[in-house]
């Protein structure tokens, strides 16, 4: 009887070896591909990430926030006028070279506006190049799972018992949730800095109407600076994506799986937590609120 004992114990281990080996494929495949297409992502112009989207924003801003955005360039000018001309003594000494002033500011003024979308553009083009040759920079597989990893994990599984192999069956299934959740979010951070990116960019003529006053200008100064801000969090997701690429490559598989695969989950969960920071970071760095 003791061989069909001992086969029984083979297959139950084999059983747990290739369910073990299973989870980590399909939970490794989860995250891989997120991560992966970050550099995708983040390297995108608005214009390139979704076109139909991009071209419905666009329309929304001419239409429906451009001519707004022309009142509000009125009313400044105007106060601009008024301000120039009151400035020195109540009209007493009035320098007629003010009005030249006026004059080529309202030209500026008009020339911002109506090219709102092409400055706006510049800037995310000026921010995909950086992005993009940074992304030629980083070096180290991003990917975890690779086959002497997997061919590692598959000696340790074949050393255990079929008691911890159980035990670590329904571990690696916790973790694979979390994992799966933690892939989830990084879906989530990556499309909603996007989404971030079209609002902003629809109510751009607004913003940029105020430029050329001294006491409204802030206003377009605090937007061209968040529109700097959403740009270079990009670079910041892919020096993110470098440092995961580091500590992915640091993983050596060793006996105690449980220490590999909660080391696995913590790097990914710190992948998570700085890339949720990304925005207030490069926000902060360009005295963006």
């Amino acid at each position: 009887m003791s061989w069909l004992v001992d086969g029984i114990s083979d297959w139950l281990k084999q059983l747990f070896i290739d369910a073990i080996m299973a989870s980590f494929s399909t939970m490794f495949g989860e995250v891989n591909n997120q991560v992966q297409d970050i550099a995708v992502q983040v390297g995108t112009t608005p214009a390139g990430w979704n076109a139909g989207v991009f071209a419905m924003i666009r329309t929304l801003s001419e239409t429906v926030i451009l001519p707004i955005a022309g009142m509000i360039l009125t009313f400044v000018l105007c106060y601009e006028l008024i301000q120039l001309i009151i400035e020195k003594n109540n009209l007493a000494d009035f320098d007629t070279f003010n009005i030249f002033k006026w004059i080529f500011k309202t030209f500026i003024a008009v020339f911002i506006l109506t090219n709102t979308f092409n400055i706006v553009m510049g800037v995310f083009d000026v921010a995909q190049h950086v992005i993009n040759s940074s992304a030629g920079l980083i070096t180290g597989d991003m990917s975890l799972g690779n086959d002497v990893m997997m061919d590692a994990i598959q000696s340790s599984l074949e050393a255990m018992e079929i008691g911890e192999l159980l035990g670590l069956f329904f571990e690696v299934q916790v973790v694979r949730l979390g994992m799966l959740i933690m892939s989830v979010v990084i879906m989530i951070i990556v499309w909603g800095r996007m989404l971030e990116i079209y609002l902003v960019v629809s109510i751009a003529p607004i913003p940029l109407s105020t430029m050329v006053n001294r006491e409204w200008g802030q206003i377009g100064n605090n937007y061209l600076k968040s529109l700097f801000a959403l740009g270079f969090q990009g670079f910041l997701i892919m020096v993110c994506v470098a440092i995961y690429a580091v500590l992915v490559g640091s993983i050596a598989v060793s006996d105690n799986m449980h220490i590999v695969i909660w080391s696995i989950a913590g790097m990914t969960a710190l992948l998570c937590f700085i890339l949720l920071k990304t925005g207030s970071i490069s926000k902060s760095l360009f005295a963006a609120h």
